[in-house]
C-alpha cells in the first residue's frame, strides 16, 4: 500500500476554521491520503471539496471524551452519514470501562456500528486513560461489536499512540478488525514504527511532514 493511504489528514481543534478545512482537503487531495478527519460541523464542506477524488471524509462521534449517551451518539453518527461521512471514529464510554461495566461499552459501540449501517467505523479506547487489562477488554467489545478498527486515542487525552500499544491492540483483535494509531505521530520514524507494529491507519494532523520526509531521503 502507498505510503499516504495510511494516513487520515485531520484537524479537530476547535479553532478550526472554513480556510483551515479548504487548506486541509487541498494537501489530502495533493497527497492522496486515505481521508481527511475533519468535526462533524465541516463534514458537508469537506465532502463538497472532496468529491472526485481519492480521499475519503472521515468524522468524529462523541469525541472527545466519549461521555455522550448512546442516542446522542447514534443521532451524530446518521447525521454525519446523511451530510457524507465515509468513515467514523467514535470514542467509547472511558468511565464505563474504567468501572468495568463492559456490556454499557459493548452496547455502546454496537448502536453506532449499527447506525453507521456499512459505513466504516473506528473505536478510539483512549489508551492513556486505561491499563492493559482494559484495553484488552475495549478491543474485544469493538471486535464484539462490529467494528472495522480500534483505535488508540483522541490526541486530546494526557497522551498519544505507542507502540507497546498497537502492538498489545493488535494482538488482541487478531485479524477481526484492524488498528488505528493516532496522537502525537509527527515525523517518519514514529510514522514507520507505528506501521511496523501493525498499524493499518495512522490519524495525524502531520501528514504533510510526513510524506516530504520521504522525499527528502
Amino acid at each position: 500500500m502507498e505510503k499516504s493511504k495510511y494516513i487520515d489528514h485531520t484537524i479537530l481543534k476547535a479553532t478550526a476554521t472554513t480556510d483551515d478545512i479548504l487548506k486541509l482537503c487541498n494537501e489530502a487531495n495533493t497527497y492522496h491520503f486515505a481521508s481527511v478527519c475533519v468535526n462533524p460541523i465541516h463534514v458537508a464542506l469537506a465532502r463538497k471539496l472532496l468529491n472526485g477524488t481519492d480521499v475519503m471524509v472521515c468524522t468524529v462521534i462523541g469525541f472527545p471524551l466519549g461521555a455522550n449517551t448512546t442516542s446522542v451518539k447514534v443521532f451524530e453518527t446518521t447525521q454525519a452519514i446523511a451530510d457524507g461521512a465515509d468513515e467514523v471514529d467514535m470514542v467509547i464510554a472511558i468511565g464505563q470501562a474504567k468501572e468495568q461495566n463492559w456490556d454499557y461499552v459493548y452496547n455502546d459501540i454496537k448502536a453506532v456500528v449499527d447506525a453507521a449501517n456499512g459505513v466504516l467505523v473506528k473505536v478510539i479506547i483512549e489508551t492513556c486513560y486505561l491499563t492493559d487489562e482494559e484495553k484488552i477488554m475495549a478491543c474485544k467489545m469493538a471486535a464484539k461489536a462490529g467494528a472495522d478498527y480500534v483505535k488508540t486515542s483522541t490526541g486530546f487525552g494526557t497522551g498519544g499512540a505507542t507502540v507497546e500499544d498497537v502492538c498489545l491492540m493488535k494482538k488482541t483483535v487478531n485479524g477481526v478488525c484492524k488498528v488505528k494509531a493516532s496522537g502525537g505521530i509527527r515525523n517518519k520514524d514514529q510514522f514507520e514504527a507505528m506501521i511496523s507494529a501493525g498499524a493499518d491507519r495512522i490519524g495525524c494532523s502531520a501528514g504533510v511532514a510526513i510524506m516530504e520526509g520521504y522525499k527528502n531521503e
